[in-house]
């Protein structure tokens, strides 16, 4: 019961902080400029828990967090001026560095070294970096807006498939998804979360289309910024592609044999644990939306 208290008073918290920075863009980049550290400096610290591998945490954590600023500084003016892309040469000279430094560090399997060093940025800092992507809008006019909806919405659709799937598939679950590598997902909870996540987007791009969402009340909305059929789509992917980020998230557990990737979230586990379906699913929804504006 003290256990169920505490994650609840945890989940709450973690909803409430994320919802509340995708109103601002300050307390986004801030917030989630937080999250890519913190997370790297987990993964980093798990990894170097294997026989033979020790890469470097600090650098490689200041190294994922830089390239998020990066990612907003390209993406918006948040910071004043127009975006150029001489801001990515120091993380590009970061990771020339991390490369080379093995070199001399005479380490017994350098090649895990490197893989894992690799492994942080393109696994956690590139997915969280795109976060700027789906936040930062251009205008027709050409003038680049703090969107809140499309970001805020794919971790709604990860909050809801989760939550779906958690209830149908324990009271209906039957055929496992992936036993594997996570025995208790079903398939019965996978597809009644996706049908919750298609009611929800469904709900989105109704109010969306009726010009009623303006969570901040200031310019950055408008009007059928996706039709309701493109909303649906975005859920199913982030439904398709956060269950697969779920899954890879899992599987890197095994391996290391571990329950918990952490302990920084009292009753949720770690950072890794929390944002895992995220990882795949922003990225995923990046692509999506990219390949909506080329027809």
């Amino acid at each position: 019961m003290k256990n169920f208290i505490v994650r609840t008073i945890t989940g709450i918290i973690f909803v409430a902080a994320i919802v509340a920075s995708f109103l601002r863009p300050e307390a986004m980049v801030l917030l989630f400029s937080i999250v890519t550290g913190l997370t790297i400096w987990e993964f980093t610290g798990l990894v170097n828990e294997r026989e033979h591998v020790c890469i470097n945490r600090f650098i490689s954590t200041v190294a994922g967090v830089y390239f998020f600023y990066a990612m907003t500084y390209f993406c918006s003016d948040l910071y004043g001026g127009v975006a150029k892309s001489v801001v990515f040469i120091p993380y590009l000279v970061t990771i020339i560095y991390l490369l080379v430094a093995e070199l001399y560090l005479k380490q017994v399997d350098p090649i895990q070294d490197w893989a894992y060093t690799m492994l942080a940025q393109m696994y956690i800092a590139l997915p969280f970096s795109l976060l700027n992507v789906l936040a930062f809008t251009a205008t027709p006019n050409g003038h680049v807006i703090f969107n809140t909806l499309l970001p805020l919405s794919v971790f709604i659709f990860l909050w809801v498939n989760d939550s779906g799937a958690y209830c149908v598939g324990s009271l209906l679950g039957r055929h496992k998804l992936f036993p594997r590598i996570s025995p208790g997902k079903s398939w019965e909870g996978s597809i009644g979360g996706a049908v919750f996540v298609l009611g929800v987007a469904w709900l989105i791009g109704w109010l969306d289309n009726m010009q009623v969402l303006d969570l901040d009340h200031s310019s950055t909305m408008f009007k059928g910024m996706l039709s309701i059929p493109e909303w649906l789509g975005l859920g199913l992917v982030v439904v398709i592609f956060g269950t697969w980020g779920d899954l890879i998230e899992s599987l890197f557990k095994r391996t290391l044999g571990i329950k918990d990737s952490g302990s920084i979230l009292p009753g949720h586990g770690g950072m890794l644990d929390r944002f895992d379906s995220s990882l795949l699913a922003i990225p995923a929804a990046v692509v999506y939306l990219y390949t909506l504006s080329l027809f």
